[in-house]
C-alpha cells in the first residue's frame, strides 16, 4: 500500500462490548481496525468468540438508547456497545461497573429483583441443600461434555424470578468453560434437550453442550461420589 493509502486509512478505534442481557459480564475491550477487521461480520464473529456469547452475535446496539450499528464505520472511538444475536435489546445499567457487587448478596439481589431485571443473581456457594434453601434458590449439577475428568459444577437458581433461557446459557458458558466455546444447550443425561428453565429440577444432574452433538458417557458414575449420588448436590470449586 502506497503512504498516500496508509494516509487515508481510517484511525483505529477502541470500543467497549457488554453481552446483552448480563448484568455481570464486565465487558470486554476491542481495537478495531481495517488491517484487523475488514468487514463487519468480521468482527462480529470475534465478538462471539472474545465474549463468549451463548448465540452468535449479530446485532450491537447502544447501551443507552438501543441504536442499532449496522457498519463497522458507525463505531464511535471510546463508546461502549451491546452485543446480542436476533434478539432484542434487554435494557440493563451495563455502564454501572457496580453491578457485579451484588452478586450473591441478599439486599442487592432483592433491590435488582424488585426493578424487573430480565436476569437471575448468582448465589453464593453453600456446603448443603439446606443452604440453597434458605436463600429461597434451588440448585442443579452441571456436566462439561465430553469431560470425564472435571466434576459436576453448581447452578444456583432463584425460586422467585423468572428464568430467561438466554441469561441461564451465558451464566452456563462462564461456568463450564467448554473448549468448544459458548453453551448453545442443556441436556439432560438421557441426551434430550432442556428447553426453558422451568423444566429444570431441584437436584438433577445435567450436561452443558457446545455447538457440538450431545455425549452420552457415565458421567454420574465416573465423577460423582456414591453419598452423592442420591440426589445429594456435590459441590467443587
Amino acid at each position: 500500500m502506497s503512504s498516500r493509502g496508509l494516509a487515508l486509512a481510517p484511525p483505529a478505534k477502541t470500543v467497549v462490548v457488554y453481552r446483552n442481557g448480563d448484568p455481570f459480564f464486565p465487558g470486554r475491550k476491542f481495537v478495531v481496525n481495517q488491517r484487523r477487521f475488514l468487514t463487519f461480520e468480521a468482527f462480529l464473529n470475534e465478538v462471539t468468540k472474545s465474549i463468549r456469547a451463548p448465540l452468535a452475535v449479530r446485532n450491537l446496539y447502544t447501551p443507552r438508547h438501543g441504536h442499532r450499528v449496522a457498519q463497522l464505520r458507525d463505531l464511535q472511538d471510546g463508546c461502549q456497545y451491546v452485543a446480542a444475536g436476533f434478539e432484542k435489546l434487554k435494557k440493563l445499567d451495563y455502564l454501572n461497573h457496580r453491578r457485579t457487587e451484588f452478586r450473591g448478596t441478599r439486599n442487592s439481589r432483592n433491590s435488582e429483583g424488585l426493578q424487573g431485571l430480565p436476569f437471575f443473581p448468582i448465589f453464593p456457594s453453600c456446603s448443603n441443600t439446606g443452604s440453597w434453601h434458605a436463600l429461597g434458590c434451588f440448585c442443579c449439577s452441571v456436566f462439561r461434555n465430553g469431560d470425564l475428568l472435571s466434576p459436576p459444577f453448581p447452578l444456583p437458581l432463584p425460586k422467585s424470578f423468572p428464568l430467561h433461557w438466554d441469561a441461564v446459557l451465558a451464566v452456563l458458558t462462564e461456568k463450564a468453560d467448554l473448549r468448544s466455546g459458548a453453551v448453545n444447550k442443556l441436556c439432560r443425561l438421557d441426551g434430550t434437550q432442556v428447553s426453558g428453565g422451568e423444566e429444570l429440577v431441584n437436584g438433577d444432574y445435567y450436561v452443558a453442550v457446545g455447538n457440538e452433538e450431545y455425549k452420552k458417557l457415565p458421567y454420574v458414575e465416573l465423577l460423582v461420589p456414591r453419598d452423592a449420588a442420591c440426589r445429594t448436590l456435590w459441590y467443587a470449586d
